[in-house]
């Protein structure tokens, strides 16, 4: 066949189904078109794809024994859908065969499409008003008993489904996972390379030490005493992509970092990593929301372009988070104002700090469903989370008679107490939690609790989410630097590679910590689901950065400084943590559940028992001695 009769011939793919036929001499292969057909593989049709208009069709399916039902019937069943087969009373060959054979067995079968019965007939069952009578069977594969059922109705743990992956992985909702991942990642594919000329480039997972951020893994080489690193995102690459006139780039990226894995976070993941020069914040963040309206599965409630745009002020000061979760209300006032000089020590003396302040949250109608006790441990487990033993929650119910119910509420005048019902518009039944504190730490800890109450009601049936709802929303203007965690100092707030807003440029070289960052985060349903920035592309401007402010040795990142002195253009991009957005997608509670093979939450695979020892002869090889293990 030529090639362009081959040409030909795959084009027809998206049109008809291909079944491929054993050539018959040395001339070369056949194929004839068929209807409903899975091309080129040893079955006619897929277990889920007949119905009616099959019947008197003589088929042949591959799939895995899912039950059995009496003596004559069984299930079969692969990623399409499960289909019923029968072995009439005079076959009692096939009868004998099929008690033989254990369930998750692998089986081909040929025979007739027939109707059930009308009494039969299983609406609920996409193959339900059909079955096979089979005429021959074979045994493909026969499964010793199972660790487990692959079964939607049992429910196993997490670390059995982990170490039998393979088996897991057949179960329905894995399967759909897998495929809305599948589908997205082809989907964001083509909108990016077909529709935008975007550039699909791979970049190295062995790199150097990247000062800052999260921390790497080591890669031990045969050269003495010289280490790779595997990356923590692809970041230097693509800006240098950047300098080399690719002007977009995109890539599906592995990315790694050497820390403890968590339902939303792993060691191993996966982003879309994107790239554009001469753009600015607003071009990416149109490119972004047309990119996932593209690619978003039609199955799921549809999303609504454009996203809502917030800064980092408002959201901290609304929601206590830079991630917040907007299906609820249950937003934080400040109250400041009307607590002054209110006569409670606890909150006359934060307020006479510097930048003290008092926020409070309102629960409506719920405090018979919250109780002191539950809300003293909400209390506390916000605090805890946070680290945070200074700042002073306070809760407030008000009566059914109006009357105030709080450790506080003999202490507060009646015009303070006017006020602050004015501020909250309080009723009957209203639960308030006051916080007074500094900075945006009473933000943080009510942020927190508004995540806490939200959860604790659900748990009891009372709906505060809006269920299957995608609120996506851009958060922006976040400071360019933070404090250091336990030092002095400053650090990048996003990555060292951040320009400066240029309303704040004149604030760098006397106020660092005043200054915003080109930043933007895209958050759903209270997660950060991607992140990026327009990136600094003077190489005079990224020094004084790292070394005047970061306090970064430059020399690891001489490649990069270099590459902006020989004509840089302006740019930007973005990282997409694909993992945790398909995870929200298809409402699972953890990345591990869109990941056909995670790691468990101490960073280990539970099916290969990896990270495994090596012998010291290998380690030899790299220069490396194992210390021994001290006892505790």
């Amino acid at each position: 066949m030529s090639f362009l009769a081959l040409r030909r011939l795959f084009s027809q793919v998206k049109r008809h189904h291909l079944e491929f036929l054993a050539p018959s001499n040395q001339h070369g292969c056949k194929y004839r078109m068929i209807s409903d057909a899975v091309s080129f593989t040893q079955r006619s049709h897929t277990c889920g794809s007949l119905c009616k208009d099959n019947v008197g069709q003589k088929v042949k399916l591959c799939g895995w024994l899912q039950y059995n039902r009496g003596t004559q019937f069984s299930v079969l069943r692969d990623w399409t859908g499960i289909t019923q087969i029968f072995t009439t009373s005079k076959q009692k060959e096939f009868q004998d065969l099929m008690k033989s054979i254990k369930h998750e067995s692998v089986l081909c079968v040929v025979g007739k499409v027939k109707s059930r019965p009308d009494k039969d007939i299983n609406p609920n069952m996409a193959t339900g008003e059909i079955e096979v009578e089979v005429e021959e069977i074979e045994v493909l594969s026969q499964a010793e008993p199972l660790p487990f059922p692959v079964s939607e109705f049992y429910k196993i743990s997490e670390r059995i489904r982990m170490e039998y992956r393979y088996l897991d992985i057949r179960s329905k909702q894995m399967q759909r996972n897998l495929r809305i991942r599948s589908k997205m990642i082809m989907k964001m594919r083509e909108f990016l390379a077909n529709k935008h000329e975007f550039v699909d480039v791979e970049t190295p997972t062995l790199f150097r030490r990247t000062p800052g951020g999260a921390k790497e893994f080591v890669v031990p080489t045969q050269h003495h005493g010289k280490f790779y690193s595997l990356p923590q995102s692809p970041q230097q690459f693509k800006q240098l992509l950047m300098v080399g006139g690719i002007d977009r780039y995109f890539q599906i990226a592995r990315c790694y970092r050497d820390e403890g894995a968590k339902p939303d976070r792993q060691p191993e993941f996966t982003q879309l990593d994107i790239e554009m020069s001469f753009v600015e914040r607003e071009g990416v963040i149109q490119l972004i929301e047309e990119m996932l309206q593209y690619s978003w599965p039609e199955d799921c409630t549809q999303i609504v372009t454009p996203f809502p745009h917030i800064t980092y002020e408002q959201a901290m000061r609304l929601y206590g988070t830079d991630k917040p979760d907007t299906r609820f209300n249950m937003k934080i006032q400040d109250i400041t104002s009307s607590c002054k000089d209110c006569g409670v020590t606890l909150i006359d003396d934060k307020l006479q700090k510097d930048n003290g302040n008092v926020v409070a949250i309102k629960v409506s109608d719920t405090q018979r469903i919250l109780s002191k006790k539950c809300v003293e441990d909400l209390k506390t487990d916000a605090l805890k989370a946070l680290g945070d033993i200074k700042t002073v929650v306070i809760p407030i119910r008000v009566l059914d008679d109006g009357s105030w119910q709080s450790p506080i509420s003999k202490h507060l005048s009646d015009h303070v107490r006017i006020n602050i019902s004015n501020d909250l518009d309080l009723q009957p039944g209203d639960l308030v939690l006051i916080a007074a504190g500094q900075n945006y730490s009473t933000y943080e800890v009510l942020g927190k609790l508004r995540l806490f109450i939200a959860d604790y009601l659900e748990s009891k049936d009372i709906q505060v989410r809006e269920k299957d709802v995608f609120n996506f929303l851009w958060v922006t203007d976040f400071p360019l630097f933070l404090p250091k965690e336990g030092g002095e100092g400053l650090e990048s707030a996003h990555h060292p590679f951040t320009d400066v807003h240029p309303d704040d440029r004149h604030f760098l070289d006397t106020h660092p910590e005043k200054v915003r960052g080109l930043h933007y985060d895209l958050v759903l349903n209270g997660s950060e689901v991607g992140g990026g920035s327009i990136r600094i592309h003077h190489s005079h401007l990224q020094k004084y950065i790292l070394e005047q402010i970061l306090k970064v040795d430059i020399s690891e990142l001489e490649h990069l400084l270099k590459a902006f002195t020989l004509g840089c253009p302006p740019h930007g991009g973005i990282a997409l943590g694909l993992d945790r957005l398909f995870a929200m997608i298809c409402g699972t509670p953890s990345i591990r559940d869109v990941i056909a093979f995670p790691k468990s939450h101490d960073g280990k695979d539970p099916m290969s028992k990896a990270p495994a020892t090596v012998s010291q002869c290998e380690l030899d090889t790299y220069h490396i001695q194992v210390k021994p293990q001290q006892s505790s």
